[in-house]
């Protein structure tokens, strides 16, 4: 088993699937993106770049997409988190009902422009 799935499997189940929903969006909208475990987490690759990851924050209840580039999106901003950091913003979730698929998509069209 990889170290991506098992991450997701350690979750709890209400994690689990917004977690396996988060990517199953994700790789329809750019189906050549590779995951990887990296910092202890996955992380979605395009063009051998880290582009976003997802973390299951149990402490606090949420699933984290995390977007690599995330201060040079535009748009969404409404949705997009960014706690104090310098280069990502992320979309947040606390359960699977409020994920919004069409701002996850528009945000990961968005984010896929800012690899060339």
């Amino acid at each position: 088993m990889k170290l991506t799935d098992e991450y997701i499997w350690r979750q709890s189940q209400k994690h689990q699937m917004m977690l396996l929903h988060l990517i199953s969006v994700f790789i329809r909208e750019i189906p050549d993106l590779e995951m990887h475990f990296k910092w202890g987490m996955p992380y979605l690759y395009y063009k051998k770049r880290m582009f976003c990851y997802l973390i299951s924050n149990s402490k606090k209840d949420f699933v984290d997409a995390g977007f690599a580039r995330g201060f040079q999106l535009k748009r969404n901003q409404e949705s997009l988190v960014d706690e104090k950091r310098n280069t990502v913003k992320s979309l947040r979730y606390f359960n699977l009902e409020e994920i919004d698929n069409a701002i996850l998509q528009d945000v990961i069209l968005e984010a896929k422009t800012l690899y060339k």
